[in-house]
């Protein structure tokens, strides 16, 4: 089986029993990032905004060490506490992709890990 466990300290660690990412056959799959800074380990919390940029830039940060970059994400879920952050996070979230951005859901959730606003997770593909 082809499976290779990505981890790098430009991202927050896991919190439970999984890894950062996963590469395998030729994808990455990268686990929900929130809104923590990995050089602290603190949550940021100063707005939906500077949550949503910090879960991007952690992304970044995995996507880095797979060697690859947001160019080869083909799929983001998106999960927020409240719907009503929607045009906010979008905002954000629009800024890390071209013209051609990836597919991707956005869900409302009743509560996320540490009790954030925003989680994201995504797929890319290796080559």
């Amino acid at each position: 089986m082809d499976k290779r466990i990505i981890n790098t300290p430009n991202a927050p660690a896991p919190i439970g029993p999984y890894s950062q990412a996963v590469a395998s056959n030729g994808t990455l799959y990268i686990s929900g990032q929130i809104p923590i800074d990995p050089s602290s380990g603190e949550l940021i919390s100063s707005g939906i905004q500077d949550e949503t940029h910090q879960v991007m830039k952690n992304l970044k940060a995995i996507l880095e060490e797979a060697s690859v970059s947001f160019n080869h994400v083909v799929k983001t879920s998106i999960f927020v506490a409240d719907m009503g952050d929607f045009a906010a996070i979008n905002e954000v979230y629009g800024s890390y992709f071209g013209e051609n951005p990836p597919a991707r859901e956005t869900v409302e959730v009743s509560t996320l890990p540490k009790n954030v606003n925003v989680e994201i997770s995504c797929i890319a593909t290796l080559r």
